[in-house]
């Protein structure tokens, strides 16, 4: 694997037992730790390959991306000589509107699609969200922000050495999403499966339910108990779900092949 694409994408075993990868996109300020062990619960010819995006975790020292376009189209070009093989695509928030660009992306430059599209907890990109940015608010203002939302660790929000560091990604990451603009274009040929919180307040099911239009093959949604950080609190069933899907994939991949 070439550098440019082991900086973004670090295998968890052997590329040989892999049938189908499973290119994983954090939330907002979130790292590549959030899918960690996620391989322990998938099949074991699915290899999970987090992303770790610039800014934060392993790349601490570089500059988060503030542009979605931009970060899209470095995401491409590393995942290149990755696409040898089967693929499939989860993001959870932030992560979801990142998977599926980067599935428009992958089928502009490569002609390929993913066998299945995951998003988790975000709304479908066609509906706009109204309410005013907070990337740039004042510090005080921001961390509460943050709290509200709930996806960031108290001792973390309460540690001002800390809050310094972590601070340039949490806004660039919001001013990424929240500037986020989407262009129209055909709907995918894949299935899409859509994960929601039942208790979140801002991504409902009525809003995670129209993605149908994104896509010309398969949807399906699913509501699992929890808030917007559902993926945490009802992780073993979210995984245990994930698991089914990509057994279904790769049976389906193997009929194929017989044909």
């Amino acid at each position: 694997m070439r550098d440019a694409t082991s900086k973004w994408f670090r295998t968890g075993h052997s590329d040989e037992l892999a049938e189908l990868r499973l290119f994983c996109f954090p939330y907002a300020g979130g790292t590549a730790q959030i899918y960690r062990g996620w391989d322990q619960y998938l099949p074991p010819n699915v290899e999970v390959l987090p992303a770790e995006l610039p800014g934060r975790g392993s790349r601490l020292r570089e500059s988060a991306f503030v542009s979605l376009p931009d970060l899209v189209q470095a995401l491409t070009a590393a995942m290149a000589p990755l696409l040898d093989k089967p693929f499939a695509l989860f993001g959870h928030s932030m992560g979801a509107a990142i998977a599926f660009e980067v599935a428009r992306s992958v089928r502009r430059s490569f002609d390929r699609e993913p066998e299945v599209l995951f998003v988790s907890g975000r709304r479908a990109p066609q509906i706009p969200d109204l309410k005013p940015p907070t990337y740039d608010l004042p510090n005080d203002e921001f961390i509460a922000e943050l709290r509200r939302m709930n996806g960031t660790p108290p001792e973390v929000l309460e540690h001002a050495e800390l809050m310094e560091l972590v601070s340039p990604m949490l806004r660039a990451d919001f001013q990424l999403i929240q500037t986020y603009m989407y262009d129209a274009d055909a709907p995918l040929g894949c299935p899409i499966t859509v994960y929601g919180g039942a208790a979140d307040s801002e991504e409902t099911n009525e809003l995670m339910s129209m993605w149908r239009t994104q896509t010309t093959s398969g949807f399906t949604v699913h509501i699992l108990p929890g808030d917007h950080f559902f993926l945490r609190t009802s992780r073993t069933r979210l995984l245990g779900m994930l698991s089914r899907q990509l057994k279904e994939v790769l049976a389906r991949g193997r009929v194929q092949e017989r044909r």
